[in-house]
């Protein structure tokens, strides 16, 4: 996880008795020599904060007059994100003789106890207007304007997530826009109301206190980091030790098919996306297609764009993206997935976004045959879904840190990924269910234990247009051989497995069907346990043709109805 921008207030916490020092001002060049953003959430207006600091080009951009307005240092732009101050409203102000009385480009600012008058005046002019306060000074500002509300205005022209973004203060004012960051730090000098929210709190006050946070962000590792990540912890089950953070590298969804990994990796996208994580789904096979509130690029027969999907990252505020990958050749995948991660990286770099990347098919995508095919250290928060870990180049399994394996086969699963990446196998209990998830933290020092993972919120749906008309990889595919093995016929789908059985000679057709092939084919690869059952009760057919035809009517009713096409 990357923090690439650090907000700041300014009175009371960068500046003390209005001036900044010296030595603050040294830390804030040091934070911009880093390629960071900097930028100044205060409740000042304008001109005032200009008077006062005249270090304002340290700045990518100013949040003045408590979020109502933008000033951008590099080219003096000034941007109103609020309504100016209602004229009655100022009129009535001054009736009441309100001193001192200071007029905003979207703020009308006192000082205590004038907060009684400006109450009485806000409610006689009908206005719906708040009240904000700030160490004794009373800002009156629009419905819903605060320091939080005008810093995403900024981070939206930056094109941050504030979940990149390290924010400090000290007052009450400067509170929502502190929860609203990845972390959150107060000077030492805050109010403990502050001070009780904040991730962490610096041992010393006002600008020595930013200059202290400042360097611990710079620092290797940094502790801002773990306490971003660590505040924005998933847990994995109702044991709220075994979870996921996204400064714990990478994490690996193994198992045989059937077996939930889908369904566990939909389950960790959604606990990530209510964290306001941004997700990329690299979707080889278009198992993601249907996930609830997620945009998705490509299908069955649309092959996805890879300038599309940066346009859509580039977005912070956009809902997990799923790039389907179905419409693709198999033997191309590899390299749009190569292309698509390599522009990823570069955003990332700038951004720090996306937070989260899940790899289905990770074997196919990074295989070991490929083993100089790493994703660099920027993407340590992946996810890898794969039936055969053992067939991921080792590179990137050694970047993984938290194993779950489902099954039951689980216990083998983690021997194998132990021994391509040469570690010892630890002592696996037995489970007491089918239904568990063997989770492994490899970093905590605890051995693996089984946990009874939380299912996802939204029903996991058949992705019928995949298995109907998409390209199935190899390992996935059907084969007719025959009874003497002379054929090596694939069907990628099922709708290529209807026209090859059309055209097969009956002792292959009832060689497969007699067998059983063609049920384990449904359950294992198409994953569906009804057209399995349904199949079955044909296997004992010694009529081809009779075959033949109840098996398309299965089919073509679960498959190729007009409501899934």
């Amino acid at each position: 996880m990357r923090l690439i921008a650090f907000a700041t207030d300014y009175d009371g916490t960068l500046a003390h008795h209005g001036r900044v020092d010296e030595d603050t001002i040294a830390a804030l060049e040091r934070l911009k020599a880093s390629g960071r953003k900097l930028l100044m959430v205060t409740g000042r207006e304008l001109p005032d904060l200009k008077q006062a600091f005249d270090r304002l080009d340290l700045f990518d951009l100013v949040v003045a007059e408590n979020g109502s307005l933008l000033y951008f240092p590099a080219s003096q732009e000034e941007r109103l994100v609020a309504a100016p101050p209602p004229a009655e409203l100022i009129a009535a102000l001054r009736e009441r003789h309100v001193e001192p009385l200071s007029i905003g480009r979207g703020i009308v600012a006192t000082w205590e106890p004038n907060e009684a008058a400006v109450l009485d005046a806000i409610r006689e002019t009908g206005l719906e207007w708040q009240i904000i306060f700030n160490k004794g000074a009373v800002m009156v500002l629009p419905p819903g304007v605060n320091k939080a509300t005008g810093l995403a205005a900024a981070l939206e022209a930056l094109r941050l997530s504030p979940l990149n973004v390290v924010a400090i203060g000290d007052a009450e004012n400067d509170h929502a826009f502190l929860t609203a960051c990845g972390c959150s730090v107060a000077v030492a000098n805050a109010l403990d109301a502050v001070k009780a929210t904040a991730a962490l709190v610096t041992s010393a006050d006002h600008g020595a206190g930013v200059a202290q946070a400042i360097d611990a962000l710079l620092a290797e590792p940094s502790p801002l980091i773990a306490a971003a990540a660590s505040a924005r912890a998933i847990a994995l089950a109702p044991d709220a030790d075994a979870g996921l953070a996204a400064d714990r590298g990478g994490v690996l969804i193994a198992g045989s098919s059937g077996f939930g990994k889908s369904t566990l990796a939909t389950a960790l996208i959604e606990k990530l996306a209510a964290q306001s994580f941004q997700l990329c789904v690299l979707d080889p096979e278009g198992d993601y297609n249907e996930l609830e509130g997620a945009i998705v690029l490509g299908d069955a027969k649309h092959e996805p764009v890879a300038a599309e999907a940066m346009t859509v990252l580039e977005n912070p505020g956009s809902p997990p993206l799923v790039i389907n990958m179905l419409a693709l050749k198999v033997a191309d995948r590899p390299a749009f997935f190569r292309e698509t991660v390599g522009r990823i990286c570069e955003l990332q770099v700038n951004s720090g976004r996306p937070h989260w990347l899940v790899i289905d098919e990770a074997h196919h995508m990074l295989p070991a045959a490929e083993a100089s095919e790493v994703l660099p250290p920027e993407l340590s928060a992946v996810i890898y879904v794969t039936v055969h870990p053992d067939q991921m180049t080792p590179a990137a399994l050694r970047a993984v840190r938290t194993l779950l394996c489902v099954g039951p086969k689980g216990a083998e699963v983690l021997a194998g990924f132990c021994s391509a990446v040469e570690v010892d196998v630890p002592d696996v209990p037995e489970p007491d269910s089918e239904d568990l998830v063997l989770f492994w933290d490899l970093d905590s020092g605890r051995p693996p234990r089984w946990v009874a993972a939380d299912p996802p919120q939204q029903a996991r749906k058949r992705h019928t247009r995949k298995y109907a008309e998409g390209e199935l990889g190899a390992d996935k595919s059907f084969y007719f051989q025959g009874p003497d093995g002379a054929l090596n016929l694939r069907a990628q789908n099922l709708m290529v497995f209807l026209q090859m059985a059309d055209g097969v000679d009956d002792a292959t057709w009832l060689h497969h069907l007699h067998r059983g092939d063609y049920v384990r084919w449904f359950r294992d690869a198409i994953k569906d346990e009804n057209l399995a059952d349904e199949a079955l009760s044909l296997q004992d057919s010694g009529d081809a043709q009779a075959s033949r035809k109840g098996m398309r009517e299965i089919i073509e009713r679960r498959y190729t109805a007009p409501a899934q096409s």
